[in-house]
């Protein structure tokens, strides 16, 4: 079980309080220098983060990678099979608790994004090289796996 304490950010969050885990999709396109990422902004506070949420059911990890990009940008493209990292962050619940969440996550390959989604109108997406990108996000574990990332 990851326990909160596993994680920087979390270092004085009680040692009993376990992070929840999302999954979450590095939405790229092209490859080496080239490679541009895809973030979204948050439906709250309209920060750029990457699509992400919660397992649903026996949901895989696959599965819940790519009905997220799809749900919150449009994505449509090709998941790839390896992990890239995890990253970490507080979500704000609707109670206005921080819960604490460690993000898998996986790459996927834009084919094409879509202009009508179930998330659209709620949430901007934009194309950022990948330092740029690393360099819009507020989570530092997430700005080190976009920033050295070459797709």
């Amino acid at each position: 079980m990851i326990k909160a304490s596993d994680f920087p950010l979390f270092a004085k969050a009680p040692a009993s309080k376990s992070a929840r885990t999302q999954f979450g999709a590095l939405c790229y396109r092209g490859a080496g220098k080239k490679t541009e990422i895809l973030l979204i902004t948050s439906r709250d506070s309209g920060r750029w983060v990457v699509p992400k949420g919660w397992p649903k059911g026996k949901e895989d990890p696959a599965a819940n990678v790519s009905r997220e990009a799809w749900e919150e940008a449009g994505v449509v493209g090709k998941l790839g099979k390896s992990l890239l990292g995890f990253y970490s962050y507080s979500k704000v619940m609707d109670d206005g608790k921080a819960m604490p969440c460690v993000v898998a996550v996986y790459p996927i390959q834009v084919d094409k994004l879509s202009d009508k989604f179930p998330e659209m109108g709620q949430r901007r997406r934009k194309w950022f090289p990948s330092k740029k990108a690393a360099s819009r996000v507020a989570e530092p574990e997430l700005a080190r796996l976009l920033k050295r990332f070459k797709g």
